[in-house]
C-alpha cells in the first residue's frame, strides 16, 4: 500500500510558487466584504498563497451593503445540467496565473485542478443564526457551507498533548464542535481538519531538504508538507490534501452523512500534460474508491450518530460521545496492526434518500446518462446499501498556454485571445434538490531540475537532486555564485475559491436544452486599482447559440464595499459600488444604446423564469438591473416594482441592486444582439460591451 501511495502523490508533489486568481466565477482569495485594497485575513477559509490584494468581495443583494445580515448577501444562482450530455449548463471558468502554463512550455511544468464541493441547500432558516449547545444549533454551525459575515477564521487550537492522551483529545474536540462560530465562514468541516491533525503524513513524499518536525502528538501529521512545514492552519483545510492530487485518502468532510449531504471534493477538470490523463482518471475519487483507517466499526458509529451533543453528566460520557473513529495510519498494514479496520469509501454527488430499493435505484440509473448510479454501501463497513449517485469522470485536457510573469491573456485561436479559461458543465442532481456549492481552482507548477513524477522520499536531503540556495563555481576559479533556490518553492500549489453559489433544479421548460451563463466579471476601479482582478467586462463577451436548442441565463453580482480605503476608486457612480446593466446597441464600435422602443431584438425573446414577461419587460429589467423588474406587472414582478409605479431610477444606477438574477432567455428567431453597460462603458479604459448571435 505504501508504494501505491507514493506513486499517486507525485502528480502534485513537484509544484512551484506562483499566484492564481479566479475571475469567473469571482474568486474570493479569502476576501469577504472588506473596504480595503488588501484582504484582512489570508487564512480565513483556505491557503491561497496569493497576494493580499487579490480577490472579489461577496455580492450584495440590494443597493446597500449586506453588513451582518447573511440573507442580504447575494449568491450567484446557476441552473443544474440535465440528465443527458446534450442538456449541459455551461459555465466559463476563467483565471489568470502568474508563472505561465501550457503543454511543452519551455520554462516550467504545470497543471490546473478544478473541483467543487456541494451540499443540500436548505433554507434561510437553516443558516446558523444562534449559539448554544443543543444538537440542532451545533449541526448547523459545524456543517452549513457559508461565506459568513466575519473575516475571522474558525477556531481550532491543537487539542492534544501526547499520542496516548485520548481523553484530552475528546474533550478538546467537543469544545471546538460545540463552540463553532456562526458568523465565520465555513467550507471544510472541523471533523475534516481534525482527521488531518490526527493522520500521519505520507512518509513516501519527496520533501527535498525541508525538515518536517513532529507535532506534539509524537509524529509528523498531514498538516505538514514541504511548502507548509510549520503546519500552519487556514480554515479547516488539510494542507497535505491541498498540496497533492490525486489524494490517497477519501475527502469526505465528516465521518457521518449529515442531513446537508456535504459531498467530498468532486473533481471537475484536470488540465496539464494530456499523457497523464489515464492516470488522473484512474486515481480521481469521482469513480474510484479510497480507503481510510477506522476504529470502532459501524455499530459504534451508529451509536454515536444517535447521541445528542448535549452535555453529559461526566467526562467519560463526553469522551465516549466524541472519541475519534479515524486513526493515524495511512496504510492497511499499519491500520490493522493498531487494531483498526481498513474501510473502503465511495465518493458521492448525492444519496437518493427517497429511493429505498435496488429496483428503484436501477430505474433512476436508466434515466441518468451523465452520472453513475449504483445500489451500494457508502463505506464497506456499513450495514445497508443505498442509492449512490457518483459524478462523471474528471474532464482531462491541455492547460491554456500563458507566458511567465504575466497575469493577462493566454494563447488561443482567433483575433482576441482571453485569459486562461475552460468551459465546464454544472453538475446534474437527479434528486431535483437545490444545492449550495463552492468552486476550487488549484494551480501547480514545478521545476524540471528533477523528475517530479518519479522522485520520492529516497531522494530527500540529496544535494545532487536539489538543495536550498546552492553555491556554484561558475567561473571555475573558486569564486562561487549563489542560486536563489528555495526547495519549499520548487514544488508548490496555489489556489483560489469562489464564494458560495447555488445550483437550482431545472424547470420543465428547460428539458432538452443547453443553458449558457452570461455573467459579468471585474470590480470597481481602473486597471491598476483592481489588479490582480480585472476591470468590468461581460463573460463570455461573444456568444453564439442555436435558436431551437440553446438558452441563455443573464445574471450578475457586485459589491457595495469596494471603497479600497483611499487606494483608488475610479469609475462612475457612488464610490465603492459595482453596478451593471445591459442595453442593446447597433454595433460594437459605437457608444450609444438604443431606446428600448427601438430595440427590436427583444421581440424575438421569451423568459422561462418569468413566463408572463414580454420582450419589452425583459429589456426593462436588464436595463435597470432589476430596479424596475418589468415595464408592467407580471407573474414575477409586482406592480409596485414595475416601471409604471416605482420610484425614480438614479441615472448612474446608484439606487439599483448590486446583483441581479436576470432571466433565462429563449429565442424565437435568429438575430444578433450587440449590447453595452451604460454606466461602465468609458471607452478609453472600460469597454463593457458584448455580442450575442442567435442562429437557426
Amino acid at each position: 500500500m505504501r508504494i501505491f501511495v507514493v506513486t499517486i502523490i507525485l502528480a502534485l508533489s513537484s509544484l512551484v510558487v506562483t499566484d492564481v486568481y479566479m475571475q469567473n466565477p469571482r474568486g474570493s482569495n479569502n476576501r469577504l466584504n472588506e473596504k480595503t485594497s488588501n484582504r484582512e485575513n489570508a487564512n480565513r477559509l483556505f491557503d491561497s498563497q496569493n497576494n493580499n490584494k487579490g480577490g472579489y468581495n461577496t455580492g450584495d443583494r440590494l443597493a446597500s451593503k449586506a453588513g451582518d445580515n447573511p440573507q442580504r448577501i447575494y449568491n450567484m444562482k446557476y441552473y443544474a445540467s440535465g440528465p443527458t450530455t446534450k442538456e449541459g449548463t455551461k459555465l466559463m471558468v476563467e483565471w489568470t496565473n502568474q508563472h505561465g502554463c501550457g503543454e511543452d512550455h519551455s520554462k516550467m511544468n504545470c497543471n490546473v485542478v478544478i473541483q467543487y464541493m456541494c451540499q443540500s441547500n436548505g433554507t434561510d432558516e437553516d443558516y446558523p443564526v444562534s449559539n448554544g449547545s443543543d444538537e440542532e444549533k451545533v449541526i448547523k454551525r459545524i456543517f452549513y457551507l457559508r461565506d459568513g459575515t466575519s473575516t475571522d477564521t474558525q477556531k481550532f487550537d491543537d487539542p492534544r498533548k501526547k499520542e496516548s492522551d485520548d481523553k484530552y483529545d475528546a474533550r478538546m474536540l467537543k469544545n471546538y464542535v460545540t463552540n463553532s462560530d456562526k458568523t465565520d465562514g465555513l467550507h471544510e468541516t472541523v471533523y475534516w481538519y481534525d482527521q488531518c491533525k490526527y493522520r500521519e503524513a505520507n512518509g513516501g513524499l519527496f520533501t527535498a531538504d525541508q525538515d518536517l518536525e513532529d507535532d506534539d502528538i509524537g509524529y509528523v501529521t498531514s498538516t505538514r508538507t514541504r511548502q507548509n512545514n510549520d503546519g500552519d492552519r487556514s480554515g479547516y483545510e488539510c494542507p497535505e490534501e491541498r498540496d497533492y492530487f490525486p489524494y490517497w485518502q477519501p475527502t469526505l468532510q465528516s465521518e457521518r452523512l449529515n442531513r446537508f449531504q456535504t459531498t467530498p471534493w468532486i473533481d471537475l477538470a484536470w488540465l496539464g500534460d494530456t499523457e497523464k490523463c489515464d492516470y488522473i482518471k484512474k486515481n480521481s475519487f469521482n469513480r474510484n474508491s479510497k480507503w481510510r483507517c477506522v476504529f470502532g466499526g459501524a455499530a459504534a458509529l451508529e451509536k454515536r450518530r444517535s447521541r445528542s451533543h448535549k452535555k453529559k453528566s461526566s467526562d467519560d460520557d463526553d469522551e465516549d460521545e466524541v472519541k475519534r473513529k479515524y486513526g493515524r495510519p495511512i496504510s492497511e498494514e499499519s491500520c490493522t496492526a493498531e487494531g483498526g479496520s481498513w474501510v473502503e469509501f465511495l465518493s458521492y454527488l448525492e444519496v437518493l434518500k427517497d429511493v429505498t430499493s435496488e429496483s428503484a435505484c436501477a430505474a433512476a440509473r436508466s434515466k441518468d446518462k451523465r452520472n453513475q448510479i449504483s445500489w451500494s454501501k457508502l463505506r464497506s463497513d456499513d450495514a445497508a446499501e443505498v442509492c449512490v449517485v457518483q459524478a462523471p469522470e474528471v474532464m482531462c485536457g491541455a492547460a491554456p498556454w500563458s507566458r511567465v510573469n504575466h497575469l493577462g491573456n493566454a494563447g488561443g485561436p482567433g483575433p482576441s485571445p482571453n485569459a486562461s479559461r475552460v468551459e465546464v458543465d454544472m453538475p446534474h442532481f437527479p434528486s431535483g434538490d437545490a444545492k449550495r456549492c463552492v468552486l476550487r481552482l488549484r494551480y501547480n507548477i514545478s521545476t524540471s531540475d528533477y523528475d517530479g513524477w518519479n522522485t520520492d522520499a529516497s531522494s530527500n536531503n540529496d544535494d545532487d537532486v536539489i538543495e536550498n540556495d546552492p553555491e556554484i563555481d561558475v567561473l571555475g576559479n573558486g569564486e562561487e555564485m549563489e542560486l536563489a533556490l528555495n526547495t519549499a518553492q520548487t514544488g508548490r500549489t496555489f489556489q483560489d475559491r469562489s464564494h458560495v453559489f447555488e445550483v437550482l433544479p431545472r424547470m420543465d421548460s428547460m428539458d432538452g436544452k443547453t443553458i449558457h451563463n452570461l455573467n459579468v466579471r471585474g470590480k470597481r476601479g481602473n486597471i491598476v486599482q483592481t489588479f490582480p482582478a480585472t476591470e468590468y467586462d461581460f463573460i463570455p463577451d461573444r456568444l453564439v447559440v442555436k435558436k431551437d436548442t440553446d438558452l441563455v441565463h443573464v445574471q450578475w453580482t457586485g459589491s457595495n464595499t469596494h471603497d479600497n480605503n483611499n487606494d483608488g476608486d475610479a469609475g462612475e457612480g457612488k464610490d465603492g459600488t459595482d453596478r451593471h446593466n445591459l442595453l442593446e446597441m447597433t454595433s460594437l464600435d459605437e457608444s450609444y444604446p438604443l431606446k428600448i422602443t427601438d430595440a427590436d431584438f427583444w421581440s424575438g425573446v421569451q423568459s422561462l423564469t418569468d413566463t408572463g414577461a414580454t420582450g419589452e419587460d425583459i429589456a426593462v429589467g436588464l436595463a435597470t438591473s432589476g430596479f424596475y423588474c418589468a415595464k408592467r406587472e407580471t407573474d414575477q414582478c409586482p406592480a409596485s416594482l414595475s416601471l409604471a409605479k416605482k420610484r425614480k431610477l438614479d441615472d448612474k444606477l446608484d439606487n439599483a441592486p448590486a446583483s441581479y438574477f436576470g432571466h433565462v432567455l429563449k429565442f424565437t428567431k435568429a438575430d444578433t444582439l450587440f449590447y453595452m453597460c451604460s454606466r461602465n462603458n468609458n471607452f478609453s479604459n472600460r469597454s463593457q460591451k458584448g455580442a450575442l448571435w442567435v442562429e437557426d
